[in-house]
């Protein structure tokens, strides 16, 4: 392996989900102008911020210069709600970068992902099911998803070594996390909280979840491994081809070959690799930790990118490098990742624009308008699309929860319209079209940490998300039929 093996963000893939960023930041702006400004009154609830539903009021907009729009991206720092979350956010990247560089100069990866080759080489379809089915099941029962960044690259170099290419790792970890989590069996961030505003017993309504799940399970296996099957045929029919090639060169190599001595600076690789072990196994206790206590979930992200800094440089000391080797490495790896917050803060600067306009409370009370009354299976699909639009600018599953769920909640009641069928279609909306908004800060790091570009990512799973919102369209439709309960 050579000194060169870190993660790069491409220049082709950063130039074009920059452009389709800064259109996106000039429309949202453009509707802060065209979108009267509205509020809804808030108030404090189990401590947490809740919406009261019959208190919106139009309020007098204040004028933003058009020149805001393009220094949000640097506002964000500071000046937005979610401040202190993006600054964590970017540390997070810029930590997993320089670690992932040190690990790898060490051949850490190199040896956990030779067993894994050579456990499953004969059995390769299988680990897609298996790593997909443990990514789904922790992102359905934990609420896992921004934790996948810590993960995804080694899966994508996994797959570069099982003879696929960084679609298919992404697919494994990314698109797999995002399927669990938006089913929802017990995830606490989306489920559980919108059930407990909702007054329903949390967590119920479990088994009809369980079997969307199975489906949406089912679906995602078929759709990886018949595409593995196509790029083990001809590689060249991956839409990332050209862009893949060298990145595959460097993190590609013979399954149960040794790491370069030379290049790790001599013996140390075993204990580097536990190491790394023991480091992976704290953020596991991180993610549990906070599933078990939800003080915790505030200092779960920043835990885990302290963690992956200490893994890096803990690694390369374990692994034989000096110090000023290690922190050379680590330097290299912050370099070739940098590129990707600034679309990070590029991407968050459009909710804070949407935000600083006061527009998205006026949006929720006018789609209200237009459920109510509606008939129940209406509503189910209007409620749907309207948590989809909000998706779009609000990301957190909680805070949509604490803005729209005490407004749906009254809303459903009219028209007929069960609570867990109503909070059922909240999950979704909230979850599948996490993967598919260049707005989500978790995609564009992921997809920024190998060579995937946003509209290659966007082709690749369209018709894909098109089949999903078919099928949980139609879960909604079943739902509503047999009075999906217990109220």
């Amino acid at each position: 392996m050579s000194e060169s093996a870190e993660l790069r963000i491409g220049k082709k893939a950063f130039i074009t989900t920059a452009v389709i960023i800064l259109c996106l930041m000039i429309l949202s702006g453009i509707l802060t102008q065209v979108i009267p400004s509205g509020s809804y009154e808030r108030v404090e609830v189990e401590g947490r911020e809740e919406i009261v539903p019959d208190s919106f009021h139009f309020v007098e907009k204040t004028a933003q210069p058009v020149y805001r729009w393009f220094t949000a991206p640097v506002e964000v720092l500071y000046a937005s709600q979610n401040a202190q979350a993006v600054i964590v956010i970017c540390l997070l990247i810029l930590f997993i970068g320089g670690g992932f560089a040190v690990l790898n100069r060490v051949g850490v990866f190199e040896e956990i992902i030779a067993k894994i080759v050579k456990r499953f080489g004969k059995n390769r379809y299988l680990l897609i099911c298996l790593v997909s089915f443990v990514f789904m099941f922790f992102g359905s029962t934990l609420g896992m998803f921004e934790e996948v960044v810590a993960l995804a690259p080694l899966v994508v170099i996994l797959a570069y070594n099982m003879g696929w290419d960084a679609l298919t790792g992404l697919g494994m970890s990314l698109l797999s996390i995002c399927f669990g989590f938006s089913v929802a069996i017990s995830n606490p961030y989306s489920i559980g909280l919108s059930q407990r505003i909702a007054e329903l017993p949390v967590f119920s309504g479990a088994s009809f979840r369980l079997l969307v799940f199975a489906l949406l399970y089912a679906l995602l296996c078929y759709f990886l491994v018949r595409y593995a099957k196509k790029i083990e045929q001809d590689p060249r029919r991956s839409i990332i081809y050209e862009e893949d090639r060298e990145m595959q060169k460097r993190f590609h190599r013979t399954a149960g070959s040794p790491a370069d001595p030379e290049q790790t600076g001599g013996g140390g690789g075993n204990r580097a690799v536990n190491w790394f072990l023991g480091c992976f196994g704290a953020i596991i206790v991180v993610i549990a930790l906070t599933n078990m206590f939800e003080a915790f979930s505030d200092f779960s992200l920043p835990a885990i990118a302290l963690i992956y800094l200490i893994a890096g440089v803990g690694a390369g000391f374990w692994g034989g490098l000096r110090g000023r080797e290690v922190g050379r490495t680590f330097l290299r790896g912050i370099v070739g990742v940098a590129p990707g917050v600034i679309l990070i803060l590029m991407a968050m600067s459009v909710s804070y624009i949407i935000e600083r306009g006061g527009v998205i409370d006026t949006v929720v009370h006018y789609a209200a308008g237009l459920i109510e009354g509606a008939s129940s299976y209406i509503a189910s699909y209007m409620i749907y699309a309207l948590v989809l639009v909000v998706n779009f600018f609000i990301g957190s599953a909680s805070a949509k929860a604490a803005l729209l769920i005490p407004i749906l909640t009254p809303l459903a009641d009219l028209s007929g319209l069960t609570r867990q069928t109503m909070v059922l279609a909240f999950c979704f909306g909230d979850g599948f079209s996490n993967v598919f908004y260049p707005t989500n800060a978790v995609l564009l790091i992921c997809l920024g940490l190998t060579t995937v570009s946003y509209p290659k990512w966007a082709r690749w799973i369209g018709l894909l998300q098109l089949v999903v919102l078919a099928i949980t369209a139609l879960m909604l439709t079943v739902a509503v039929w047999f009075g999906y309960g217990p109220f």
